[in-house]
């Protein structure tokens, strides 16, 4: 789910697509960096005549369970927090080091950025998941999080193998700059804690209130991992590449100024009879309250499942951004489409992205899908909400050499 295509700095001009109004994105970050300013050629074309496909089937959800654990890396995060040190999102971006640069991704776009070349170039890693905090914190104070309207985009590292979130600023207050954050998983004692990589492939991700639910298709079964965007670690950013964790009173992270533990863990059940879940992206549903998840499932290829794909919805406990310690799915679907590497929800309606076919396919909750023309090695959706103006759909593209992140008007997919 990775391969080919050059970077530039176009000027700040202005750009060519409508563009929203109101308290969401303000337009002079349109007008700083929000990426339709003369960049690539775009790998997508104008909304073309829609297609039918099959609906999707219904079936029995509560064959599918979540079982929650929140608490039993508590004492170590706490530990790693008082002797590493802490930071808030707001100083992480006060110190954000790389750049980002418009782009075109899709004719249809209306903002669009991509990555400094040390990301868009890298052969170890590569973008999979997109949230941003109008996930976490809504409509209300224009999507700022800790005062701050950031993009999280997740990639997986093959050297050393890990994962980490970019922070992206995204606020015409504050430059056109991100910043890494390593994922790690929390290692040792309350009294002398460390932390290792996580290495999974953070297919998909998925930001509410404080939580950063990140999809883990390695553990076996599958399911989620949790992190907390309000406990990010400072660590030292001298010593090796490879060095990970506590050594002897300091605190490693590959380089990485910051690192984000592990809190908790969302493991998957399924009936007897039923095939495991196959966690490879997920998104978040404001409006009813949940996570959905699908499957990448092949056709005909021996390096992933094969088989019917499925997508399935799970709700929140009320009152807050966690699971219960059992949550059986609310929906579950069985999807006539295959190569899933997104799926977004809002309100019942559904979206999905199949990156070999570059297709977005839309699902009111009933009749067939519509499906349209979409990007070359499209990955995961994000679901903008914009009590203003249009609400939007955000995505991003994983080939080397071309790592742009991008969003359409929902209403001209659905």
């Amino acid at each position: 789910m990775s391969a080919p295509r050059p970077a530039h700095r176009p000027g700040r001009a202005t750009a060519p697509h409508p563009q929203p109004s109101g308290p969401g994105v303000d337009r002079r970050a349109l007008l700083r960096g929000a990426g339709l300013l003369g960049a690539v050629a775009a790998t997508g074309a104008a909304i073309a005549p829609a297609q039918a496909a099959p609906a999707p089937t219904t079936v029995e959800p509560s064959a599918f369970r979540l079982t929650a654990d929140y608490t039993s890396s508590t004492a170590r995060v706490e530990a790693l927090l008082e002797q590493a040190g802490r930071a808030s999102v707001s100083e992480v971006m006060d110190h954000a080091n790389h750049e980002r640069t418009p782009a075109t991704v899709i004719d249809t776009q209306v903002h669009g950025f991509r990555f400094a070349t040390s990301d868009e170039n890298d052969p170890d890693a590569f973008p999979q998941g997109i949230a941003t905090s109008r996930d976490a914190v809504g409509t209300a104070g224009n999507g700022r999080y800790d005062g701050r309207q950031v993009i999280a985009v997740s990639f997986y590292n093959n050297s050393p193998k890990s994962s980490r979130i970019n922070l992206i600023d995204w606020d015409a207050n504050h430059p056109d700059a991100y910043r890494r954050i390593l994922l790690v998983e929390p290692t040792g004692t309350a009294e002398e804690p460390s932390f290792r990589d996580v290495e999974i492939h953070a297919g998909g991700i998925a930001w509410y209130g404080d939580l950063l639910y990140v999809a883990d298709s390695a553990a076996k079964p599958g399911g989620m991992r949790v992190f907390d965007m309000s406990r990010i670690l400072t660590t030292d950013t001298g010593g090796t590449k490879d060095q990970i964790g506590r050594v002897g009173g300091t605190f490693y992270a590959h380089n990485y100024a910051y690192a984000l533990p592990q809190v908790g863990t969302i493991s998957s059940e399924v009936d007897a009879g039923t095939a495991p879940l196959v966690w490879s992206t997920i998104s978040l549903d404001r409006v009813t309250r949940s996570i959905v998840m699908t499957e990448y499932r092949c056709e005909d290829c021996d390096d992933y499942p094969t088989g019917t794909t499925r997508a399935v919805r799970f709700g929140f406990q009320t009152g807050g951004p966690t699971f219960a310690g059992s949550t059986t799915a609310s929906e579950a679907l069985e999807v006539p489409l295959h190569y899933l590497n997104g799926v977004g929800s809002h309100n019942g309606r559904w979206w999905f992205n199949s990156s070999r076919h570059k297709t977005l396919s839309y699902w009111p909750g009933e009749g067939a899908l519509t499906t349209y023309p979409w990007v070359s090695w499209g990955q995961s959706l994000s679901y903008w909400e914009d009590a203003d103006g249009p609400d939007l759909l955000w995505s991003l593209t994983e080939g080397e050499g071309f790592r742009a992140v991008f969003a359409v008007k929902q209403g001209g997919y659905s």
